[in-house]
């Protein structure tokens, strides 16, 4: 650590820059004192200088005080040539240039596969092989947790992302987020992969985003949905900058269970959608799950944050087309029997099997019913309106969402005519099913619902 650096001083700031780049074994911590509104005569040291216009004539008097006789935005030509590194950069860049053509005849595979990182470009094929492994989960039918499908997901997509980088704040054995490739960075593993962080849910966060923007990396970081409250800022950041950092939180509901209602995330699903640019998925079984890794995965533009259960799921039934459909966010995951729909259920994540349990129970009491399925609400909503309209018609308008969150969220797409099967309250500690239960999410609750409309 600098301490007691004249923050004003330009040449005292280089001296000690120049101490603290000289130490290449540790981060060194520069101290600098300056005082706000420096060089204003009358305002200098002052809290208005902070958030307010110092006004014209004090930007007068604060000129004369500096020394400063140049004009707004006019900048001194010895401080642009001071700056002007066009030059240098031309011969930096001639040398790197220079340098990686001899690497890349001396070594072309792993130049290749430096360029393809570089360019955040996936390898060749892992698209079909990625579909391929979809669809035998499809096929399969798994009936797993959501944290231990994205696991599996983890697993046959990895092997083929060697700049895949994962982590979690203290929670990787919940999260489900080490696969058999994982190697502790804080060895001298030059192949090191997985980050323990400790209980750092920001600092991993904005960890990921720095990865993601320096290049080569593709990172995910994992913690429990209830403390993505404590990542907001830095997802918030992934989105606002672009950055492709995979953000996966596990414990998604009530239906977590014993930890109660301090562990137990009820509007955090809401939170996270509210984030411009943020897809947010929220699978309801195991197929679902490895479609969102994917296109978490394929997506270049921005942040993906994979919201699994800790509960297990019941695998659903889909034609190839379906599977297809998942990518597009939502889509039509039970068609009514017997004509079009008179009631439309939309759900996610664990809400779905449930869902489909009503749908059974409705039919059978005359009432044609169509389930969506709605992983990612962000994913739905760029669609274009033809699809939209194919997936909830206007037409219908006795409509039932159904989420272990917050209700308000899900207005837009039911209407205030509809109805939704929500929790607006804090949960509990129990076991899940028995949350679940009491809170009302159950086949006949839905019914219920839907009767109501």
């Amino acid at each position: 650590m600098i301490r007691g650096v004249d923050g004003h001083d330009p040449d005292a700031i280089s001296a000690a820059i120049s101490e603290a780049t000289a130490d290449g074994d540790r981060p060194v911590l520069v101290c600098c004192r300056t005082t706000i509104g420096f060089g204003s005569p009358n305002k200098a040291g002052s809290e208005s200088t902070h958030g307010a216009p110092l006004g014209a004539d004090e930007i007068a008097a604060t000129r004369k005080a500096l020394g400063w006789e140049h004009g707004p935005f006019e900048i001194p030509q010895a401080i642009v040539d001071g700056w002007d590194a066009r030059e240098a950069g031309r011969e930096l860049e001639q040398e790197w240039n220079q340098a990686f053509d001899a690497y890349r005849a001396a070594f072309p595979e792993e130049a290749g596969e430096l360029l393809r990182r570089s360019k955040a470009e996936l390898p060749e094929g892992f698209a079909a092989a990625a579909d391929a492994y979809i669809a035998k989960l499809q096929a399969e039918g798994p009936k797993v947790a959501s944290r231990k499908a994205s696991q599996m997901a983890i697993e046959a997509f990895a092997p083929q992302l060697p700049e895949l980088v994962g982590g979690s704040a203290d929670l990787a054995g919940s999260n489900l987020t080490i696969w058999s490739g994982s190697r502790d960075v804080a060895g001298d593993d030059a192949d090191a992969n997985y980050v323990y962080y400790g209980v750092r849910e920001f600092g991993m966060t904005a960890i990921s985003n720095g990865l993601a923007l320096h290049g080569g990396f593709l990172p995910y970081d994992a913690t429990f949905l209830v403390f993505s409250d404590y990542a907001r800022n830095a997802v918030r950041m992934s989105a606002l900058m672009g950055a492709q950092a995979i953000h996966v939180y596990t414990h998604d509901s009530i239906g977590l269970g014993e930890d109660g209602p301090t562990h137990q995330p009820v509007e955090h699903m809401a939170a996270l959608r509210a984030i411009p640019h943020n897809d947010v998925w929220r699978p309801c079984d195991a197929v679902e799950s490895a479609v969102s890794w994917k296109l978490a995965i394929e997506r270049r533009d921005g942040p993906s944050c994979l919201v699994f259960s800790r509960q297990t799921l019941a695998h659903q039934a889909r034609s190839e087309e379906q599977v297809r459909q998942i990518a597009r966010g939502g889509y039509v995951l039970a068609e009514a029997e017997g004509g079009s729909p008179e009631l439309i259920l939309i759900a996610t994540g664990s809400e779905v099997g449930i869902a489909m349990e009503a749908k059974a129970k409705l039919e059978s009491g005359g009432v044609r019913t169509r389930v969506v399925s709605m992983p990612s609400t962000d994913v739905f909503d760029r669609q274009d309106a033809a699809y939209r309209e194919s997936v909830l018609p206007n037409a219908v308008r006795k409509r039932v969402a159904v989420e272990a969150g917050i209700t308000g969220f899900w207005r837009q797409y039911v209407g205030l005519d509809g109805a939704v099967v929500g929790i607006d309250r804090f949960g509990a500690s129990a076991p899940g099913d028995v949350l679940f239960r009491h809170f009302g999410f159950t086949a006949d609750a839905i019914v219920e619902a839907a009767r109501g409309l």
